[in-house]
């Protein structure tokens, strides 16, 4: 049980709070927990070819391929498919015909309250991207699903939310 919260740090992605709590047993201890908004990730899907984009992640200090994805700017709320065709059209510049909602995905549920949703992009037209100034230095390619399996089994695709995603697409497709 949460008994008191309080802000240690704000910036315009993310907050983070420290929470005072009360375990089952009665013992207080404290919870740190980084909140950003929740985010949109977009599987864009041209007959056998999957849209990535590569951008160098500051945390880990790589370049990583992932799926489009993120969230609106400054902590804004935005209707999940909405933010989708948005995460799409600024990372890629593609346009989809048709989004579906393949379902949701919690980032890491033990220190963040950040939750997705992965949608599937089909219909897809080309057009100029709008990225921001945080992704000045991504690249955006199509890759066949072979070679973007390929690219996991060789730990080249390592993005947590993109795995779970295709995932997601996997189980949609047997259905």
């Amino acid at each position: 049980m949460t008994t008191g919260s309080r802000q240690v740090y704000a910036n315009p992605w993310m907050t983070v709070r420290e929470d005072a709590i009360r375990r089952a047993d009665g013992s207080e201890g404290i919870y740190g927990v980084v909140d950003k908004p929740d985010y949109a990730l977009v599987l864009p899907l041209d007959g056998d070819r999957l849209r990535l984009v590569e951008q160098f992640r500051y945390p880990l200090r790589l370049r990583r391929w992932e799926f489009p994805q993120g969230t609106a700017p400054d902590l804004a709320e935005v209707e999940p498919t909405e933010l989708a065709a948005r995460e799409l059209r600024e990372e890629t510049g593609l346009r989809a015909r048709e989004l579906l909602d393949l379902g949701r995905i919690d980032v890491a549920p033990g220190l963040s309250s950040q939750r997705g949703r992965a949608f599937l992009a089909t219909g897809l037209t080309e057009g100029e991207h709008a990225r921001e100034a945080e992704e000045q230095d991504m690249r955006s390619a199509w890759f066949t699903r072979a070679e973007f399996e390929h690219m996991i089994d060789t730990g080249e695709i390592t993005d947590a939310q993109s795995l779970a995603a295709y995932t997601l697409l996997l189980l949609h497709e047997r259905r």
